[in-house]
């Protein structure tokens, strides 16, 4: 065994050479980042090749959240996909099919209980494809319950939420690596409430976001389109038409402000 000073740069999914006491890290294919509420970048995981966002209808997720993980993901060459924990919860059906309205068509949505265990038959198929994935969520939405759930050997401590303000506790404090029974490969990680991105474009942002895939098939007139007021921007005009949720359009419009402030 060989351990990993603090600060070597070493993450959670690196290809590594051990050399005595020494760690020779392969090129990554690929890596996930995300900025935290005080401007600090966190590497989540390296070669991965699909991403889950955890939510649950207790706590909601925050506005954005979602949208932002997803663009992450895809900007990382990630495959994403939603995980809707806690799905027996009687408030769970509305949010799935929230979720599934929005995302029709772009991004998968899995239903399920960490705790009933209903829904993880499809959600352990999908990974046992052979895919390594990481479970991205704000703290409280079951992640370390749903990998005991997917891989029990682990046993991973369980928070309640919050008294008194209804958030999760943190009970993961580092990033792991796990070998689920049935195939792939899953990294636990930490909870936290914001996912900032990083190195993202406003170029790179307006061709990632979840609800433009049918910009796709109706271009846009110039290619370096950011979807505001530009002549001949397909997705105005889908908006327009109403084949693209005036909702989504404008939550497109909020976090690009972001992006570009």
């Amino acid at each position: 065994m060989v351990r990993v000073k603090r600060r070597s740069g070493h993450v959670v999914g690196d290809d590594v050479l051990v050399r005595g006491e020494v760690l020779e890290r392969l090129p990554r294919r690929t890596e996930l980042r995300r900025r935290d509420a005080m401007g600090g970048i966190h590497l989540v995981g390296a070669n991965l090749d699909v991403l889950g966002v955890v939510v649950s209808p207790s706590p909601l997720p925050p506005a954005g959240f979602v949208d932002r993980v997803i663009v992450a993901a895809r900007a990382a060459n990630l495959r994403p996909f939603v995980v809707v924990n806690k799905y027996d919860l009687e408030t769970a059906k509305g949010l799935v099919d929230e979720l599934r309205d929005i995302y029709a068509g772009a991004v998968s949505v899995f239903p399920l209980s960490a705790v009933t265990g209903e829904g993880l038959p499809l959600l352990r198929e999908f990974l046992a494809e052979g895919h390594r994935g990481v479970f991205v969520g704000t703290t409280g939405v079951g992640k370390s319950s749903l990998l005991n759930a997917l891989c029990p050997e682990i046993d991973l401590r369980v928070g309640a939420l919050n008294d008194y303000n209804g958030k999760g506790r943190h009970t993961t404090t580092v990033s792991t690596l796990h070998s689920l029974s049935d195939g792939g490969e899953l990294v636990d990680t930490p909870g936290f409430q914001d996912f900032g991105l990083v190195d993202i474009s406003a170029q790179d942002f307006a061709d990632h976001f979840p609800g433009f895939e049918k910009t796709r098939e109706v271009r846009c007139r110039f290619r370096n389109c950011r979807h505001r007021s530009e002549p001949g921007c397909a997705v105005i005009e889908l908006v327009a038409k109403g084949e693209v949720r005036a909702e989504r359009y404008a939550a497109y419009l909020e976090i690009l402000s972001e992006v570009e402030g």
